[in-house]
């Protein structure tokens, strides 16, 4: 049903998808201040305010180390090139995520072992990991997808039994908390990113990397900056992956409201979740999921619209000036930059699955109140909709006997 039209609804205001305004006026004399600071100094590549905010995101992830790096993706490079990730092994990961994970592993030589997600939390299965591991295996690299930490447990027991990293790509999930710990310390190396829409998001691009292994923050110190352990002397072939004292002295004013700002989204998704069972949606769209001992941050709020609707309810949502997105329309294995891995449509059904049907909605920490209601009512709209359309197509024109 993923043509179905339907008439537009009378909404009283467009209802943006994201709208980063609100969040930087808030602040916006503290950021002025930090700039300003920086720029009195002229101090622009690494540098104390970098030191500073690596200190900073140490303590708000109880990591002994953090490194700042130029972007997510290159945090996950780097991650892989300090464990000696080499042409040759095999990195297992997701396919129902964003293009860098996969990429990363390509880009530090290795080959990406595709597995199935769990079709509740969107996360790596961690039976389909189990069964993927081989003796090429050097690494795990769990998805702490929207906010929400992959399940760790198993996923540790596994790397310990075959002596294998394990590297989170924690870039959509910093604060999301996993039985007490944070990520960014549920593995090896954690990776975040501070793209400019993540929970905690500069005003460009840039990334840190998490570590309680000093050798491994010595490492991914040299290898951010060519490998170089100091006075042009070159150990390794590294990257130039700096973080500017720019985006470090914004990220350290915002570093400080993300608790907060991080509340506001669990609170918006707690209001939604009332408003679908209010409707009584709850039997035709799965909400996201939360377990009592994790926290979920919702870099984004994705509900699954099964049965063919997802589409229809989206061009419904987007002509009455609702805002959403899809994450990911394409699996990662069926895209054609990894054919050659000799992937097909149905390898990994769950996360087909998923692409067919998750719908992100508005989540931002200042979206006003009344906006979730403007969109669980397009929903409701919507579905009913999709309802009547369907019980119309199983109503079969009475034809007179022979």
């Amino acid at each position: 049903m993923s043509e179905l039209t339907l008439s537009p609804q009378t909404v009283q205001e467009p209802v943006p998808f994201i709208s980063l305004i609100p969040q930087h006026q808030s602040i916006a004399d503290e950021v002025t201040s930090a700039v300003g600071r920086v720029l009195a100094e002229q101090k622009f590549i690494l540098g104390e305010e970098v030191s500073e905010l690596e200190t900073e995101i140490a303590k708000h992830c109880d990591s002994r180390e953090a490194i700042g790096c130029a972007s997510g993706t290159d945090a996950l490079i780097l991650a892989l090139m300090a464990l000696n990730i080499e042409p040759g092994d095999e990195v297992i990961t997701s396919p129902f995520t964003f293009f860098a994970t996969a990429s990363s592993i390509c880009r530090a030589g290795a080959k990406p072992v595709f597995v199935d997600i769990d079709p509740i939390t969107f996360n790596l299965d961690p039976e389909a990991v189990a069964a993927a591991i081989t003796p090429r295996t050097k690494a795990i690299m769990p998805v702490h997808l929207f906010g929400k930490c992959a399940d760790m447990e198993p996923l540790w027991r596994l790397a310990v039994r075959h002596k294998v990293a394990i590297v989170e790509d924690a870039c959509q999930a910093i604060g999301a908390e996993y039985r007490g710990r944070r990520a960014g310390v549920l593995g090896t190396i954690g990776c975040f990113s501070f793209f400019p829409t993540k929970n905690l998001g500069g005003a460009g691009d840039g990334g840190i990397m998490t570590t309680d292994d000093v050798d491994l923050a010595k490492s991914l110190r040299r290898l951010r900056v060519h490998g170089d352990a100091g006075h042009y002397h070159h150990l390794e072939i590294g990257l130039n992956s700096r973080l500017d004292a720019l985006q470090a002295a914004i990220l350290r004013v915002k570093l400080r409201h993300l608790d907060r700002w991080t509340e506001a989204r669990r609170a918006n998704a707690a209001r939604y979740n009332e408003l679908f069972a209010a409707r009584g949606l709850t039997d035709d769209i799965r909400l996201p999921s939360e377990a009592h001992d994790e926290r979920h941050v919702y870099n984004q709020y994705c509900v699954r619209i099964p049965n063919g609707n997802r589409d229809g309810v989206m061009k419904h949502l987007r002509g009455n000036q609702i805002g959403c997105m899809v994450y990911y329309p394409i699996p990662l294995h069926i895209q054609p930059c990894f054919a050659s891995l000799g992937h097909r449509v149905g390898d990994f059904p769950q996360a087909e699955a998923a692409s067919r049907e998750v719908l992100a909605l508005p989540i931002y920490p200042e979206m006003p109140a009344h906006h979730a209601d403007l969109v669980v009512d397009g929903i409701s709209t919507a579905m009913s909709k999709c309802r009547s359309q369907a019980d119309d197509a199983r109503i079969l024109p009475f034809r007179a006997a022979a």
